[in-house]
């Protein structure tokens, strides 16, 4: 049986956003952010973008402990035959458990009641000559 290019595209891309949260995960629980590989999973606006608000969350003596979980995550788009080949997919994302804490006191940071924790967020991943990459990562500011 033929393998389908579009489904071998949207499997990659998933994993390799799946992959990018990890990373952002270790990203954001380090303060000198150089445990994360970033690079290896993001690029254009989407590791810009997370690099930035990582440095600027370090810089007030804040890290990120725990999880994200990226729920359902569904390519809504693909082309895998382009000049670039791209996804892009739609997923619920649960940073419930991803706690803003004090990087030397460990006590939680106080964080606005009506902050999303559970959101629809719309990523797209291009295939580079190095692998998948995310390069856009957009908030819908609708809950899930």
């Amino acid at each position: 049986m033929p393998v389908d290019p579009a489904e071998t595209a949207k499997q990659e891309a998933i994993a390799a956003y799946q992959n990018y949260w990890q990373e952002m995960e270790k990203l954001y629980a380090d303060r000198s952010g150089k445990a994360a590989d970033l690079k290896k999973v993001a690029a254009s606006a989407a590791l810009k973008n997370a690099e930035s608000d990582a440095t600027s969350i370090h810089a007030r003596n804040f890290i990120h402990v725990g999880g994200v979980t990226v729920n359902n995550p569904t390519v809504t788009k693909v082309d895998a035959a382009g000049k670039i080949p791209h996804a892009v997919l739609t997923s619920c994302l649960d940073i419930s458990r991803w706690q803003v804490v004090d990087a030397t006191t460990k006590k939680p940071a106080t964080l606005p009641s009506n902050r999303l924790t559970r959101f629809v967020i719309t990523s797209t991943v291009e295939r580079w000559p190095q692998g998948w990459r995310v390069i856009r990562d957009d908030p819908q500011g609708k809950r899930c």
